[in-house]
């Protein structure tokens, strides 16, 4: 009878959206992009900055040893054979167990190391690579006079400044209560000489990085803050052959404070590979990351164009060799597909942003209806009373809130007071990133106004452009570049960048938009396949 051995590191199942696991599957993926003749070399160095489960430093360790003593395995399974059978060992075959603990020695001491992100993951990571969490136990597969190996980790604090950590942005007020929180500080980019920590340079940076600093609201949000970046930057700063990182794709079209990032990565020449997945599912296994994940192939001697592949959702990838800054465009294009649609669509330069307010269009903090007594002013009541206007909010929690109605003080209002007598649409401020089909927009006729929880479209001075904008939202040419245009949950006036401004003086219709912007048959059953209708709501 077969029967199936699963690698453990294929099975752990992942603390969170913030430390995710990598499947050996994908790390061999990545390790595949290298030059696999650094494998053959006794000198290649290796470093994973951030270790986990230590599957990057293994599955190397593997390729060193099956390319240094190619056809290891056979011999020492007839070696181990010869032990069951109470045979007498060659000296051929003392010889070879010999020469093999050398090399394994060398591999493990000379050429690979790691930091780990936390004291578990120090002792999950020597525990699979070296077969002993102390490698300096007669068990480990390599003897160390440490307890550490060359995986190491030391537990270090913030260094805070004006009440921010210099390094990593942490806030101090949420992270020096000294609970666990505190472990985030990563040594590898808490130093202003990352090479002194080994005192070396690496030929070969390789990892999967902490994705963002918890925030404390206790799950994944586009309100906490990125950290993987940090990283990436850190590698590129050490200057080795070769840095390669499995990190989210939000980074590509938006993310909090990511805007230079992007940029750097979007002119830099040097990336010679980028493999994305839009569903990060298909990547880790059952796991959702909103905006998809991403690798990608760092070669410090190389300039040129990036061979780039997007793996669509239950679709085949699609191939292309470009450089990832294209002329008129802030983000990188994942799916060459939507290029030529967003160039049709953006050649008269008016975009839909013109009337798309900025956060908070009215100043009115989102929790007013969880908490109405910070807001004494606003006098929030849930029946209409002498000078008041109604006002569209959320009440719950995070996950569980429902939209609301109630009524505020109209004196009370103090920013675009000038609106409130005008006619307007509503939209939600945060939804999936991977949703194209946005929620519902509230219609919002004179005297209504909303909390934060929503963006302002408009104002209208009249009914008949505010339906004939809302005409606008529900085709699938507004709803398919308004989806181009995201890369987080959240929704700022920056993502309807691609999105044209129209006449409001008519409604419009999808036919009418495709023949006014020349767009082709497949370009049109390229947007046709990824809507769905929209129902609209009335205030």
């Amino acid at each position: 009878m077969n029967k199936h051995n699963p690698d453990v590191l294929s099975c752990l199942a992942n603390l969170s959206n913030d430390e995710v696991f990598t499947p050996p599957e994908i790390v061999n993926k990545m390790l595949d992009m290298l030059p696999q003749e650094l494998f053959e070399s006794s000198e290649t160095t290796f470093l994973d900055p951030c270790c986990k489960t230590g599957v990057f430093l293994r599955e190397i360790a593997k390729r060193l040893l099956k390319n240094q003593m190619p056809g290891y395995e056979k011999v020492i399974e007839s070696i181990n054979q010869k032990a069951e059978n109470d045979e007498e060992l060659s000296t051929d075959d003392v010889c070879f167990k010999k020469e093999l603990q050398q090399t394994i020695d060398h591999i493990f001491h000379k050429q690979l190391f790691g930091i780990a992100i936390t004291e578990m993951t120090s002792l999950v990571s020597r525990r699979s690579v070296y077969c002993s969490k102390s490698p300096n136990y007669k068990y480990s597969i390599s003897h160390f006079d440490n307890a550490e190996g060359n995986i190491r980790f030391k537990r270090i604090n913030h260094t805070w400044v004006n009440g921010k950590c210099k390094f990593c942005g942490a806030n101090e007020e949420q992270y020096s209560r000294g609970d666990s929180l505190e472990t985030h500080a990563y040594e590898w980019i808490h130093t202003e000489n990352p090479e002194g920590i080994f005192n070396m340079k690496f030929d070969v940076i390789i990892s999967n990085p902490p994705y963002q600093l918890s925030d404390g609201s206790g799950g994944s949000t586009d309100a906490a803050m990125p950290i993987y970046q940090k990283f990436i930057e850190k590698a590129f700063v050490l200057q080795p052959k070769y840095a390669s990182m499995i990190v989210p794709s939000k980074w590509m079209v938006g993310g909090r404070g990511l805007q230079n990032f992007r940029e750097k990565m979007m002119n830099n020449k040097n990336i010679r590979f980028i493999y994305d997945y839009e569903d990060s599912s298909e990547c880790f296994n059952g796991l959702h990351i909103d905006g998809g994940v991403n690798y990608f192939l760092w070669d410090r001697d190389y300039k040129g164009v990036t061979e780039y592949v997007y793996k669509p959702k239950n679709e085949k990838e699609i191939k292309t060799k470009r450089y990832l800054k294209t002329e008129n465009f802030n983000i990188v294009i994942r799916d060459s597909r939507r290029q030529s649609i967003i160039e049709k669509a953006t050649i008269e330069n008016n975009s839909f942003t013109k009337i798309v307010s900025p956060r908070k269009p009215f100043n009115i903090n989102t929790d007013l209806f969880n908490c109405p007594n910070k807001y004494p002013e606003l006098n929030l009541k849930e029946k209409i009373y002498s000078n008041s206007v109604l006002i569209w909010g959320v009440k719950g929690l995070k996950g569980g809130a429902k939209r609301i109605q109630g009524f505020v003080k109209k004196d009370a209002i103090q920013k675009n007071i000038q609106w409130v007598n005008k006619y307007k649409l509503f939209i939600s401020k945060a939804y999936s990133t991977d949703a194209v089909e946005f929620p519902k927009l509230i219609e919002a006729d004179q005297n209504v106004i909303c909390t934060e929880t929503f963006l302002v479209i408009g104002p209208f001075d009249n009914k008949y452009e505010q339906q004939n904008c809302l005409s606008y939202t529900e085709t699938k040419f507004f709803k398919t570049l308004l989806f181009f245009g995201r890369g987080t949950m959240q929704v700022s006036q920056e993502v309807f960048r691609f999105v044209p401004l129209q006449d409001f003086s008519k409604p419009w219709t999808d036919e009418e938009l495709y023949k006014k912007y020349k767009f082709t048959q497949e370009e049109i059953d390229f947007i046709e396949s990824m809507i769905r209708p929209m129902e609209k709501e009335t205030a």
